[in-house]
């Protein structure tokens, strides 16, 4: 077995375990996605998750955060963490959805990669939970861990990552392998103690 056939294997047990992964994020359309993703940056989601229902509460729509006041997005945020680049963020990327891209989400990586504070990661999450569209793989914390430990990849660069996993898993793998990988990593491949005990991938797992 090869390392391409290892790896698909490992990701064939782990879709079977992992059957209903996707995104952790409380969100109902695809700009509330995009806000969340961007308040998860060095947050966990389950803080964003306790950000985000009062957040949408006070701004309904993309209008209302393009008009926001800065002070008042920052204090609603303030708990996600580095708040104040995340307020200009939101409120400029808000701003160019209204102004580029008639209020609505665009739906394709190019023209993610254009608003304010969105890399590939949070384009990726967006694209897949969002519209269902697979155009790479969102390379987070877990993802980063996991594709060392099981040998996707020998890069602590994300992007690189992020290349090596599309080459070796066809599309069809590409929308949920992120959350496939993450809630693996939570639940057992954790970073400082991982249950290699109870991995049902232990056996194809290149850790030492």
């Amino acid at each position: 077995m090869n390392d391409s056939e290892r790896a698909i294997k490992i990701i064939k047990i782990l879709s079977k375990e992992y059957s209903k992964s996707k995104t952790a994020l409380f969100y109902k359309n695809p700009f509330q996605l995009l806000i969340a993703t961007i308040l998860s940056a060095q947050c966990t989601d389950s803080k964003v998750n306790e950000i985000t229902p009062g957040l949408f509460k006070k701004y309904k729509d993309v209008h209302d955060f393009s008009v926001a006041r800065k002070k008042e997005l920052e204090k609603k945020i303030h708990s996600s963490g580095f708040y104040r680049n995340k307020t200009k963020n939101i409120i400029a990327s808000s701003k160019m959805i209204v102004r580029e891209f008639d209020g609505e989400v665009p739906d394709n990586m190019d023209s993610l990669l254009k608003l304010p504070g969105v890399a590939r990661k949070t384009a990726n999450i967006v694209l897949s939970s969002g519209f269902q569209k697979a155009e790479g793989v969102a390379v987070d914390t877990h993802v980063k861990r996991l594709s060392l430990r099981l040998g996707f990849s020998s890069s602590s660069n994300p992007d690189k990552i992020e290349r090596d996993l599309m080459s070796i898993f066809p599309m069809s793998y590409w929308l949920k392998l992120n959350y496939i990988l993450v809630n693996h990593g939570r639940e057992v491949c954790k970073a400082r103690n991982p249950l290699c005990f109870k991995c049902i991938v232990s056996g194809l797992c290149k850790r030492k």
